[in-house]
């Protein structure tokens, strides 16, 4: 059963979010973008050649994640590793451009800075190449990690822990399950935007969120899924096996399907994605993630939690490029679709 809510309700949750702590931890990277414009196909090979008009370095994967928390006026504190090179003193000033704090960032000599560059032409993506390394963080460098991250919890109330994996060696196996055992002493809940690699770890965690491709992937199931049913199954076995509190999985243009088991009782919605000028999918699992943590550091509804992630998603796709979410324009339609005025 869809909820509802009055406009002066939706205005004062929004408020809350203000000043929540959210800790980061994952993979970061720079989204380097060349932007320029296509009238003709190369002599050497049959490919469009792209005349750079302008370049953009932007803060991607888990520092994307920190953009959203931050764009919806909670606190972030990303917690990751990156190289000791020119990419890293550019991701650092990237940082400190968007006020994020760099308390938890890690550099580490045996490390590149994943950066992503992507081609645009005639405001479409031509390609992207990727320049990153994706082994496990040595011993010690985990060790530092763990180290600024206690750090940070011992300095202040951590409302919520977001984990977004981007399978480039930071989320390790051993630094999943240290973090999960420190958040449990606390009682910080646990968000989860996982990848295959290490799908089961997350173990009794407060939301975990794969979008339909990793939940196929983690689950090794290899037929179709393509029925409201054979997901809720997938799910309900998944997060029985886990103890997860709640399961989101983001299902593309058929919208967003979450499971949630919490005070015993078991609430399902499958929501349809909404009619939108699609540009650019890029990011849109980080907003989804952001919003969810923030939902679930407040305690709201599965309901509210899938409807508000399911809008903030939807609406940084209308933008070419990753983009965080625009908290008024969140806060708008959220207006238009989920209250009672």
């Amino acid at each position: 059963m869809m909820e509802k809510i009055t406009g002066r309700q939706l205005d004062e949750l929004f408020d809350q979010f203000a000043g929540k702590k959210v800790m980061i931890i994952g993979d970061v990277m720079i989204d380097a973008y060349l932007w320029g414009k296509v009238d003709r196909i190369s002599p050497e090979a049959p490919v469009p050649v792209v005349s750079v008009k302008r370049r953009e370095n932007l803060l991607g994967g888990a520092a994307n994640v920190a953009l959203n928390i931050r764009a919806l006026q909670a606190v972030p504190l990303l917690c990751s590793v990156i190289g000791n090179d020119v990419r890293g003193d550019e991701f650092l000033d990237l940082l400190k451009q968007d006020g994020i704090a760099r308390d938890g960032i890690v550099r580490c000599p045996d490390r590149v800075t994943t950066t992503k560059f992507r081609i645009i032409g005639n405001n479409a993506q031509m390609l992207r190449v990727d320049e990153e390394m994706d082994t496990d963080l040595s011993a010690e460098d985990e060790r530092l990690l763990l180290g600024v991250m206690d750090g940070l919890l011992k300095a202040g109330e951590v409302s919520v822990i977001v984990m977004q994996d981007y399978n480039k060696g930071v989320l390790t196996r051993t630094l999943i399950e240290k973090v999960l055992k420190s958040a449990a002493e606390l009682g910080i809940p646990v968000v989860i935007d996982p990848k295959h690699k290490n799908f089961d770890a997350y173990q009794g965690v407060s939301l975990f969120k794969p979008n339909l491709k990793e939940l196929k992937e983690g689950l090794n199931i290899d037929a179709e899924i393509n029925s409201t049913e054979q997901i809720r199954q997938a799910v309900a076995d998944w997060q029985s096996k886990q103890s997860i509190e709640t399961m989101m999985v983001t299902l593309s243009e058929a919208g967003l399907f979450i499971r949630d088991t919490a005070e015993g009782q078991v609430k399902e919605f499958l929501l349809p994605a909404h009619l939108r000028k699609i540009a650019d999918v890029s990011g849109a699992g980080d907003t989804v993630i952001s919003v969810a943590s923030l939902c679930k550091a407040l305690k709201l509804s599965a309901y509210l939690t899938a409807a508000l992630s399911n809008i903030a998603g939807g609406l940084v796709c209308e933008y070419v490029g990753v983009v965080p979410v625009n908290r008024d324009r969140l806060l708008n339609e959220a207006r238009l679709l989920l209250t009672l005025e």
